[in-house]
């Protein structure tokens, strides 16, 4: 019997182990994604304890603490931080099943040394041995990131942010790996949303008069995108419910958006209409930068109206969507190829019953010399386990080609989660390796191994090329 999470954790066989260790575990990460707070590192942020590090802003993990009936106040109330980890400590065994225990268990390991299981027993040590550990010149911000041997990290960032961070890391010269802005214009295409008007004030006041026009609105963007540019930034991403695709002429989105600008009501269709010339707009603009587009598709987010109401948004009451993807996607991708001005762009579904429908859909646009010009990204967030990551892979595997795909993220707020790709790269390693012992695939380590290695870090910093 196999002992837990042991060296072998993961690999199932002797063709996986030699994948695994022989040519992807030392591979450099690429971490094209993610939600770590640039001001953190650029000013090299100390962490005071595991709750600060490791608890807050993780909606994983709250999600779970809610589940197994733990107070909000020891969540994201104003319990004392050791009642938080403690209540962590004592919900993490009964998570045996979920990723989050694999992880848990992961990052005490890699960064802490600690063997033991995480639980109501062990919690007192594990927390004065970590917070100990935390104040050590090796684990603040800057040191994590270079322990993790991490050589990109692509934050996610507003488009009337300021960028000043992002400018004093690339100054920074302790600071080894490149930091970049992603540009996120998410509230710019929510049209309906109250965070709309909020935004537009706050992009007027970044190009520093009102916006009085749409036209002026999108040269404002524009304007903003080329800033992103200066500084660094070579991809956007945008989080979308559904995907909207309503043929629209330049004049309708612009009445549209004056009307939602005077305090109208806009229509479901309206609003359609308005996403999909602003998104076509934007993709057209990145594709002369030669940016990257990330399309993460189908959270349906802040489910919980009263839970929303007391502590925010993005606090884990999110859920998959189901809606009609493949249409619309390949209109969206078509109208902009058409004219040739198609970014690379990377797809994300949320509901894995579109694994085949995006798997199959890239390949309508691998166009323009580029390898891999259009991706299925990884299993993205509740996919990012063993299990959605074997589909994503195998859907991947199956109908295009996986030699070509940019790997893994961490899309995490935590700088402790860097394991994630430890994680990803076993399982990647050991469906290779059943595939070898099976006779599915060469025992050729040499060839397979260099793919391995390519999707570990190789194909994502061709890809993006910074």
């Amino acid at each position: 019997m196999k002992k837990f999470m042991d060296e072998d954790f993961l690999l199932s066989n002797e063709s996986s182990k030699v994948l695994y260790y022989d040519y992807a575990k030392d591979m450099p990460i690429f971490d094209f994604h993610c939600h770590l707070n640039p001001q953190e590192i650029a000013e090299n942020k100390q962490f005071k304890n595991m709750t600060e590090i490791w608890l807050n802003g993780d909606h994983y993990k709250w999600r779970a603490l809610r589940s197994h009936g733990i107070d909000e106040q020891c969540i994201t109330g104003d319990a004392g931080d050791k009642d938080k980890f403690r209540a962590w400590a004592k919900t993490v065994p009964y998570c045996i099943g979920n990723p989050l225990y694999h992880w848990t268990h992961l990052e005490l390991k890699r960064y802490f040394n600690v063997e033991k299981l995480l639980n109501e027993e062990t919690c007192d040590d594990i927390w004065e041995h970590c917070n100990e550990k935390l104040q050590q010149g090796d684990m603040t911000a800057q040191s994590i990131i270079k322990k993790s041997n991490v050589k990109a990290i692509f934050t996610t960032d507003d488009p009337t942010d300021h960028l000043e961070y992002h400018k004093a890391i690339q100054q920074n010269e302790n600071v080894e790996a490149k930091v970049l802005p992603t540009f996120r214009p998410d509230k710019a295409l929510e049209i309906n949303k109250p965070s709309f008007t909020g935004f537009i004030d706050d992009l007027s006041e970044a190009g520093g008069r009102q916006i009085d026009t749409y036209q002026y609105f999108l040269q404002l963007m524009e304007k903003r995108i080329h800033y992103f540019h200066q500084v660094g930034c070579r991809i956007s991403d945008h989080s979308i419910e559904y995907l909207p695709f309503e043929e629209c002429t330049f004049e309708e989105a612009a009445a549209i958006f004056l009307k939602r600008k005077d305090g109208q009501a806009v229509s479901c269709i309206e609003e359609n209409k308005y996403k999909t010339f602003t998104l076509l707009f934007l993709g057209r603009t990145y594709s002369s930068l030669g940016w990257a587009m990330q399309l993460h598709l189908g959270a349906l987010r802040n489910n919980n109206t009263r839970m929303f109401n007391l502590i925010g948004g993005d606090s884990g009451f999110d859920s998959m969507r189901d809606f009609e993807l493949a249409k619309p996607l390949n209109q969206l991708l078509n109208s902009l190829d058409r004219e040739n001005q198609l970014p690379k762009t990377i797809i994300y579904n949320l509901n894995p019953v579109h694994n085949d429908v995006v798997a199959s859909m890239i390949g309508n646009f691998q166009t323009g010399g580029i390898k891999g010009k259009v991706q299925f990204g990884s299993g993205w967030w509740f996919n990012d386990q063993k299990d959605g990551m074997i589909k994503q892979m195998s859907a991947l595997a199956n109908i295009g080609l996986i030699s070509n795909f940019v790997g893994m993220l961490t899309d995490s707020r935590s700088f402790l989660s860097y394991t994630r790709h430890e994680y990803f790269r076993r399982i990647l390693c050991d469906l290779f390796g059943r595939w070898i012992d099976q006779g599915e695939a060469p025992k050729d380590y040499s060839f397979i191994g260099n793919l391995v290695q390519d999707i570990s870090y190789n194909n994502a910093n061709h890809y993006f090329d910074i």
